[in-house]
């Protein structure tokens, strides 16, 4: 997988603030619409893959990525859904359930 999409995911993750949380589609949606010549064909899955692959949790905070439906990750990397749940939990982050992020009053708007 090309390294510098990889890069271009971080940069929008690491601009979400605490307290909110994007879909992976809002992420991929960016990066398809930057500006001419700066635009990637990317899905969610694939910001789903660079999101598995992040080396650094801190300086890009994966874990405020959701599914479309709020959904926290079945197989977040750092630990498991319930270590997502509980990082954005100490952000004030608030569920609807046990996995679904209220979305409408969490969603980052970019």
């Amino acid at each position: 997988m090309d390294n510098g999409l990889f890069r271009k995911v971080y940069r929008v993750v690491a601009r979400i603030p605490q307290g909110k949380v994007a879909t992976y589609g809002q992420i991929a949606l960016q990066l398809r619409s930057g500006p001419v010549g700066a635009r990637f064909n990317i899905s969610p899955r694939t910001v789903g893959w660079a999101l598995h692959a992040n080396k650094n949790p801190e300086k890009v905070p994966c874990h405020r990525v959701v599914n479309k439906d709020g959904r926290v990750a079945p197989s977040y990397v750092f630990g498991g859904p319930h270590e997502q749940r509980n990082r954005l939990l100490s952000e004030g982050v608030t569920f609807i359930d046990d996995t679904h992020v209220d979305l409408k009053e969490h969603l980052w708007n970019s």
